[in-house]
C-alpha cells in the first residue's frame, strides 16, 4: 500500500492535518525555516553573481534527520508549507536539503486548514513555483545586504546592538518624520458659533451651527472677526431658507486583509499588531472544537486581498438571507480585486464556516482568541450584507447676511450594521425636532454660544496607524508590519506609551545617520519601488538577480564613502539625582542585555553599578517613600518599596495616591476602577484619570 508524507511548517498544524488524512499519510513539521544565509557572514558571494550561500539553520540538524527517515518510506512527498512567498521559499529549501527526487516530490497549498480544503489541495498537486521562490529570495538577499554592510557602520560609529534593516529603517524615518512635524506645528486660532434657538410651538431648543454666507463657508480666525459677526447678527431674525431632505447609504466594509485586521484589532481590542498576528496564527492553525477535534477556524492570515471564493460568498448570502431576512443580503459581487497585488491569489481573511458563530465557539477559545474571532467573524458577515440607509436633513437658516445650518439623519434601514460598526465609525444621530421643521418655523433666538479653539497637530503614529501608512505606501508586505515595528521597538529606536510610538534620542541618531549616508535605502518612493520589482519577480517579468545586480554596487559605494565621511557619534546617557557611594558622581541610566541599569559615568576606574527603580509618583502605604517598579526572577512585573528589604511592601496592582474613604487604607488601581486593598473593606470607586 502506498505511503505519503505530507510536510507542513508548524507542530500545531500536524496535529489538525493528522485528523483529516488517512493511515497511509504521515504529516510532519519542519518547524518553520530548515535553511537560511550564515549568521557571522555575509552570505552572498559577490564575486561570483550574488549567489547566495545557504546553510542548515542551527538545531534543525535533528528535524531534517527525522524527516528523511520519513522520505525513505514514503512514496511520494507532499510540501504543505504556507501559501505565500516565504511558504513557497520554504518548500524550495525542504526540498534541496531533503535532496527530494522531483518525479517524488509534489507542491500543495490550502487557504485554511479544514478537511475539505486539505483533501481538494491533494488532488490539485503542482510544482514549486520558483518565481515564488526567487522574489523571497530576492527579499532576503536585499535586507541580508543592508543589514550586514550598515549595520557595523553603526556599531563603529554609535554604539553595538544596533541594526539597519531596509524596511526597518524606513518605518523609523516615518516615525522620526512625523515627530518633526509635531514638533514644528503652531497652532492657529479659529473660533465656533452656535446659535441656541427656540422653536415656537416645541419645548426643545434647536442648536444652529455657524456656516458663512449663503453661498461660501467661512472660518472665523479670530476673537475680533466674532466679534463684527455678532455685532451684525445681534438683532437678525432667524428664519429658516432651505430644507433638504435626502437618503444616504454608507457601504459595508470589505472583508479584513493582513493590515486592516492588525488596524482595527489594536482600535476595537487594544491588540499590539504582534499579539493580533500571534492569536490569528493560533485560530489559522486548529482550534480543538468540543465535539469537532481540532480545525482552523480561520483562513490564511497574511493577505493583502479582499477576494472571497464564490462557496465561501454562496454560503454567507444563504446564512445571512436565513438569520436576518433576504432583504439583508447584498445584491451583485463585493470582490474587490487590484491588480498590482501579487497575493490576490489568496482570499481575504474569513471564517472557514460562516455557521461557526462565535457564540458556539465561546466555550473551545481563550478571552482574546474568542475576542478576535467574532472581530473576523462580523466583520466578514457584514461584508456580504446590504448598506445600511439614512434619511438626511439639511437645513439653512438665515440671519442678515449669514447662514447658519443644523442637519441629522435617522436610520431607515439598519442593514450591516445589525452585525457590525467599525471602532472609530461615527454613531449616526436622530433629531426628531429637525424633522419637524418646515419653512413657515418660526424662530427665535434663545443665546449664542461662541467657543475659542486651537488646530492641533498631526497624532503621533500608533501600531495601527503606521501600519496603515506602511501599507498605503507600499513599503514591506502582510506578512513584514509586525516584525518591522516590534525592530524598531525591541532595538529602543522607538519607545510605546498609552498606544503613541516616540522616536528616542538612540532612534533620532540612527534616523539621522541613515538619512545623511543612505538616503535612498530611507527613501520612501524608492523602498516602494522596490516592492513593486519584488512583485515583477514573482510575475515572473523580471530576473531576481538583476535586482540584486543594480542596487549592490550603490550601496557598496555608500558605505564605503560613509565609512570615511561619518564621525562617530556619542549617544549620551541620562544623568540621576542618585549618587555613587564609591566616588560620589551622579550615576547614569544604561541599557543592557535586560534592560535598564545604573551604572558610575567614571567607567573603568569606577566599575559600581546597581539596578534602576523606575519610581511611580507615589508613596509607600507602610512607610513614605517611593514605591518603584519591580521585577521578579522570572521577569514579573511588581510594585515595592525603594527602602526594600528594610520595608517589606509589595503589591502586584498599582498602588494609588489616594487613601480609601471607608477606612483610610491605600487603593489599588485595577482596570478603570480604584478598590481598597483591604478586601474586607470592599470600598470600589471609578479611577479619576486626571489625579492619576
Amino acid at each position: 500500500m502506498a505511503h505519503y508524507l505530507v510536510i507542513v511548517e508548524s507542530p500545531a498544524k500536524v496535529k489538525t492535518i493528522k485528523k483529516f488524512l488517512g493511515s497511509s499519510y504521515t504529516v510532519a513539521a519542519s518547524q518553520g525555516h530548515v535553511r537560511d544565509l550564515p549568521k557571522s557572514s555575509l552570505g552572498i558571494d559577490i564575486e561570483h553573481d550574488y549567489e547566495p550561500k545557504y546553510i542548515t539553520i542551527r538545531g534543525k540538524g535533528d528535524i531534517l534527520a527525522a524527516l528523511r527517515k520519513e522520505v525513505k518510506k514514503s512514496d511520494k512527498v507532499y510540501l504543505a508549507t504556507d501559501p505565500d512567498r516565504e511558504g513557497e521559499a520554504i518548500s524550495w529549501h525542504l526540498a534541496a536539503a531533503l535532496k527530494l527526487d522531483e518525479k517524488k516530490m509534489r507542491r500543495i497549498t490550502f487557504n485554511e486548514i479544514t478537511k475539505n480544503a486539505v483533501k481538494a489541495s491533494l488532488k490539485s498537486p503542482r510544482d514549486i513555483d520558483m518565481n515564488l521562490v526567487n522574489a523571497q529570495q530576492a527579499r532576503r538577499v536585499l535586507d541580508r545586504m543592508v543589514g550586514y554592510r550598515i549595520s557595523p557602520l553603526l556599531w563603529a560609529k554609535v554604539k553595538r546592538g544596533l541594526s539597519a534593516g531596509r524596511v526597518q529603517s524606513v518605518a523609523l524615518r516615518l516615525v522620526a518624520d512625523r515627530e518633526d512635524e509635531i514638533n514644528a506645528f503652531i497652532p492657529e486660532e479659529y473660533w465656533t458659533l452656535d446659535a441656541i434657538l427656540k422653536v415656537k410651538g416645541e419645548k426643545r431648543p434647536l442648536t444652529a451651527k455657524f456656516y458663512g454666507t449663503d453661498k461660501k463657508k467661512l472660518t472665523i480666525r479670530s476673537g475680533e472677526e466674532l466679534k463684527e459677526i455678532l455685532k451684525k447678527i445681534e438683532n437678525a431674525e432667524f428664519k429658516i431658507t432651505d430644507i433638504k431632505t435626502g437618503e444616504r447609504i454608507r457601504k459595508a466594509p470589505l472583508p479584513f486583509t493582513t493590515s486592516t485586521l492588525q488596524q482595527e484589532a489594536a482600535k476595537a481590542l487594544n491588540f499590539g499588531t504582534q499579539k493580533t498576528m500571534r492569536i490569528a496564527q493560533q485560530l489559522y492553525e486548529g482550534i480543538d472544537i468540543k465535539g469537532n477535534g481540532t480545525v482552523g477556524v480561520i483562513t490564511y492570515l497574511r493577505t493583502d486581498s479582499t477576494r472571497i471564493a464564490d462557496e465561501a460568498d454562496a454560503a454567507a448570502r444563504d446564512y445571512i438571507s436565513s438569520a436576518y431576512g433576504k432583504e439583508y443580503t447584498v445584491a451583485g459581487s463585493r470582490n474587490q480585486n487590484d491588480s498590482k497585488k501579487i497575493q490576490d491569489a489568496h482570499e481575504a481573511i474569513r471564517p472557514t464556516d460562516i455557521t461557526r458563530t462565535p457564540a458556539s465557539l465561546k466555550d473551545s477559545l481563550t478571552r482574546d482568541q474568542f475576542r478576535l474571532y467574532q472581530l473576523i467573524w462580523k466583520r466578514f458577515v457584514a461584508s456580504r450584507m446590504a448598506p445600511a440607509r439614512y434619511e438626511v436633513i439639511s437645513v439653512k437658516i438665515g440671519a442678515d447676511m449669514y447662514c447658519f445650518t443644523v442637519s441629522t439623519s435617522k436610520v431607515l434601514f439598519d442593514g450591516f450594521h445589525t452585525v457590525y460598526t467599525e471602532a472609530d465609525e461615527e454613531k449616526e444621530e436622530s433629531n426628531v425636532l429637525v424633522g419637524n421643521l418646515t419653512m413657515d418655523s418660526v424662530l427665535s433666538r434663545e443665546k449664542f454660544d461662541p467657543k475659542q479653539h486651537f488646530t492641533q497637530p498631526p497624532a503621533h503614529y500608533t501600531e495601527a496607524s503606521l501600519v496603515k501608512e506602511l501599507e498605503e505606501l507600499g513599503i514591506g508586505r502582510p506578512s513584514t508590519y509586525a516584525p518591522t515595528i516590534s525592530i524598531i521597538l525591541g532595538r529602543r529606536y522607538v519607545i510605546k506609551e498609552a498606544k503613541n510610538l516616540y522616536i528616542t534620542e538612540l532612534g533620532e541618531v540612527v534616523n539621522n545617520m541613515m538619512k545623511q549616508s543612505f538616503p535612498s535605502i530611507v527613501d520612501v518612493n524608492f523602498t516602494a519601488n522596490m516592492e513593486g520589482l519584488l512583485d515583477m519577480v514573482a510575475e515572473g517579468k523580471v530576473e531576481w538577480k538583476e535586482v540584486i545586480r543594480n542596487f549592490y554596487p550603490d550601496l557598496d559605494e555608500a558605505v564605503r564613502k560613509a565609512e570615511k565621511e561619518l564621525e562617530s557619534v556619542k549617544i549620551e546617557d541620562e544623568v540621576t539625582d542618585v549618587i555613587c557611594e564609591e566616588c560620589g558622581r551622579n550615576m547614569v541610566i544604561k541599557y543592557g542585555p535586560h534592560g535598564k541599569f545604573l551604572a558610575c559615568p567614571g567607567f573603568p576606574e569606577c566599575r559600581n553599578t546597581k539596578p534602576y527603580l523606575e519610581k511611580i509618583g507615589v508613596p509607600c502605604p507602610m512607610c513614605g517613600k517611593e514605591v518603584v517598579i519591580r521585577k521578579t526572577k522570572k521577569g514579573r512585573k511588581y510594585y515595592g518599596c525603594e527602602n526594600n528589604p528594610e520595608c517589606e511592601f509589595m503589591s502586584w496592582q498599582k498602588p494609588s495616591k489616594e487613601k480609601c474613604p471607608e477606612c483610610g487604607g491605600y487603593m489599588l488601581e485595577k482596570g478603570n476602577k480604584l478598590v481598597c486593598a483591604d478586601e474586607k473593606c470592599g470600598y470600589v470607586t471609578v479611577l479619576d484619570q486626571k489625579k492619576q
